[in-house]
């Protein structure tokens, strides 16, 4: 089936995070390769972005893969977590089995005081055509003085040429940010020119609900870098849960302010639901 007209703001935009969830409560391999491809190859399949694996679990997703055969090799985002040493053997692996997988993207967190010289060592284990994406450490607790060292780090990763990413959720409450985290976020991001990228959006629209745990929306943060560039509102954008009004926002975006929101919010990791196609065309965004 071929997949359904997607917007452009909408083109490739959203990952499949669930192979970096904890594994007492992930979904098996064989699951989220059978519903990746299923999404992929569908009707909505032009929302769907990379598979995000970590590189512990690589093996295993090749050798799930093979027994696939995936119609066209699956893009794939890298995460580190048995440390920069292994990217190399990662990529020999993925560029070995060309026919089921395709690095675009390697990804790593952070520390704080992350500088030039840490950056140049990433740069030394990422190739020219895939990009490298570094995710600074949010300070889990809000105080100025580890805020704007955050802000620094994010502003030196931008400027240094990798792509910044945000971490929106996770399985920990300090996993979510605060408006005020994500708008200084978005703006630093704006001023640097730099596109970034997002982990752990599980809604469409934001909520903020008393009895439930905030969370942050996708259309939220479309619109919040779209007001950023334009020099509007990007705190209101945060924090509405209009999704109706959002979704009235967005259409009416000029070709050119689409173009840019894109050039910047790269792609959005989200889970559980790795492709919220439902809910986007039951707001009118998708067809």
């Amino acid at each position: 089936m071929n997949s359904w007209a997607i917007p452009p703001l909408f083109a490739h935009l959203v990952d499949d995070t669930s192979l970096l969830q904890p594994r007492s409560v992930a979904a098996g391999i064989d699951e989220v390769v059978s519903r990746y491809l299923s999404a992929r190859d569908g009707q909505y399949g032009g929302l769907v972005g990379q598979l995000v694996c970590p590189v512990s679990r690589l093996p295993a997703l090749v050798a799930e893969l093979a027994r696939a055969v995936p119609s066209r090799p699956v893009e794939l985002s890298l995460v580190v977590d048995t440390g920069l040493g292994g990217v190399p053997k990662a990529l020999s692996t993925v560029f070995s089995r060309s026919s089921l997988l395709t690095a675009r993207t390697v990804e790593t967190a952070a520390p704080p005081d992350v500088d030039a010289v840490w950056l140049e060592r990433v740069a030394e284990f990422v190739p020219e055509d895939v990009v490298a994406v570094v995710e600074p450490r949010r300070p889990s607790v809000a105080e100025p003085a580890g805020t704007g060292a955050w802000l620094g780090a994010v502003r030196r990763v931008a400027e240094h040429g990798c792509s910044p990413k945000l971490r929106c959720g996770g399985p920990r409450a300090s996993d979510v940010p605060s408006v005020t985290d994500i708008e200084e976020f978005v703006r630093v991001v704006v001023e640097a020119g730099r596109g970034f990228t997002t982990l752990g959006l599980r809604q469409v629209v934001h909520t903020d609900d008393s009895t439930v745990p905030s969370q942050h929306g996708l259309l939220n943060l479309l619109v919040a870098v779209a007001r950023a560039l334009a020099g509007g509102d990007v705190r209101g954008a945060l924090e509405t849960t209009d999704g109706a009004a959002l979704a009235v926002e967005i259409g009416g975006l000029s070709e050119g302010a689409v173009t840019g929101v894109r050039g910047l919010l790269s792609r959005c990791g989200a889970d559980p639901e790795p492709v919220p196609a439902a809910q986007l065309a039951g707001l009118g965004l998708l067809a």
